[in-house]
């Protein structure tokens, strides 16, 4: 088995070669095309290897995916230092300008889509025989709700869309995140224990606000602090050693206090991101804090599409799970349309072009990797095996086909909506 450095070089030699591709030949997103290359790349040595059996591509492929341990490689690793290269980008101001809806987006849209994504799949599951039970479909639902935008802000961005609405983006990826962890290990708490009807709406509503809040608490108090660290030193290789440690000790103290570490790691980047970096930092060393955390940012992105990539060529197929996949694509877009208008549109109804944002909202509402590695770390059993195909073909139509439309998408959607 490849080592840890073994394995990590070997992600950034992938990601570089296809990069290089990807710029030169097709010009993609880098993360789409970083995902479109790593899978094709792995099909075809599939295919080859189904051609010429005695080369063993495919078992070769399979155990450097398996010796990849995504949920812990994502949910344990990566996550805490994307969603902290996130926050420090995000306007405080102009997001808490926009805080209900935000707040009604993480919160309220998140519950929505993990209640009626969970009804539908169970319905879909009984229609085709899959015999999955509704508190697993409820986990898939929790699993799925999440968006991870990737690259929408700065696509938004070059379309030029109302600030409040590049607020509302920002801030609902980032916190939808924290939120969807929470309610999905609250949900597979209950499948696995089996005590879906021993907890009532109410308790669950505690434990679910009990961890939110925490983690948002523990974010604050822990960026305070860096900030009163940082307002005493003037060196950004300091400053830079206090943002790192931050992030990961933040996310690592919240797991041992049992709240919710993406939500902690948010709070804390977003005040580093605007008020350290207004109060406490010289204009070099937040230059050097930004041009940090951008390359962590792509470089963790870069790895992160190629191991979905990858993870995708290995699973195995049935023609059930892809049915149902099919089915169900269609259905959670008109899921995302509800959930996003039953939580936001009654806080925006005098807010011109409020229809093209609930669209753009909808459209740009991807799915990624946090909802791959969660699935990746679901308990072996019966239902595994559809929950992980669906959540892969839902992935991938996410990040390329509504990834690939999207700019195109708000230029056709904004000029319709000039007023309503």
């Amino acid at each position: 088995m490849p080592s840890p450095f073994d394995l990590v070089a070997l992600l950034l030699v992938i990601s570089a070669v296809l990069a290089y591709l990807n710029y030169r030949l097709f010009r993609l997103p880098l993360t789409v095309g970083l995902l479109i290359g790593a899978a094709a790349g792995a099909m075809a040595l599939i295919a080859l290897d189904t051609i010429v059996p005695g080369l063993g591509l495919k078992l070769e492929i399979r155990s450097l995916v398996g010796s990849i341990d995504f949920p812990a490689t994502l949910l344990n690793g990566f996550l805490a230092f994307l969603l902290f290269a996130g926050a420090l980008q995000v306007n405080s101001a102009a997001m808490f300008a926009r805080k209900w809806t935000i707040l009604a987006l993480a919160t309220l849209a998140t519950v929505l889509s993990t209640g009626l994504i969970g009804a539908s799949l169970f319905a879909v599951s009984r229609l085709l025989g899959l015999a999955i039970s509704l508190s697993w479909c409820l986990v898939f639902g929790a699993l799925i709700s999440p968006t991870d935008p990737v690259s929408v802000l700065d696509v938004l961005k070059r379309v030029g869309i109302p600030r409040h609405l590049q607020a509302t983006v920002a801030g609902e990826s980032l916190f939808n995140d924290g939120i969807g962890v929470v309610l999905f290990t609250l949900m597979l708490s209950l499948a696995t224990n089996h005590q879906l009807e021993e907890f009532g709406a109410g308790k669950v509503a505690i434990m679910f606000l009990l961890e939110a809040a925490g983690g948002g608490l523990l974010g604050l108090a822990l960026g305070y602090v860096a900030f009163l660290l940082m307002r005493q030193v003037d060196d950004y290789n300091v400053e830079l050693i206090f943002s790192l440690a931050l992030a990961s000790g933040a996310y690592s103290l919240a797991g041992v206090l049992g709240v919710s570490g993406p939500i902690a790691v948010v709070v804390a980047g977003v005040l580093i991101g605007n008020h350290a970096m207004d109060r406490a930092m010289s204009a070099t060393t937040r230059q050097h804090l930004t041009t940090f955390w951008h390359l962590v940012e792509g470089l963790l992105n870069a790895m992160l599409f190629v191991i979905i990539g990858l993870e995708i060529a290995a699973i195995d197929l049935n023609i059930k799970n892809l049915v149902a996949t099919l089915i169900l694509i269609p259905i959670i877009l008109v899921i995302r349309w509800l959930s996003v208008a039953a939580s936001a549109l009654p806080l925006n109804l005098r807010l011109p072009r409020r229809y093209a944002s609930l669209l753009i909202l909808t459209w740009g509402g991807l799915r990624g990797g946090l909802s791959v590695a969660m699935a990746l770390s679901l308990p072996e059993g019966p239902s595994k095996d559809a929950i992980l195909t669906i959540t892969y073909g839902i992935v991938v139509f996410s990040i390329v086909v509504q990834g690939l439309t999207l700019e195109q998408f708000a230029r056709y959607v904004l000029p319709r909506w000039t007023k309503g």
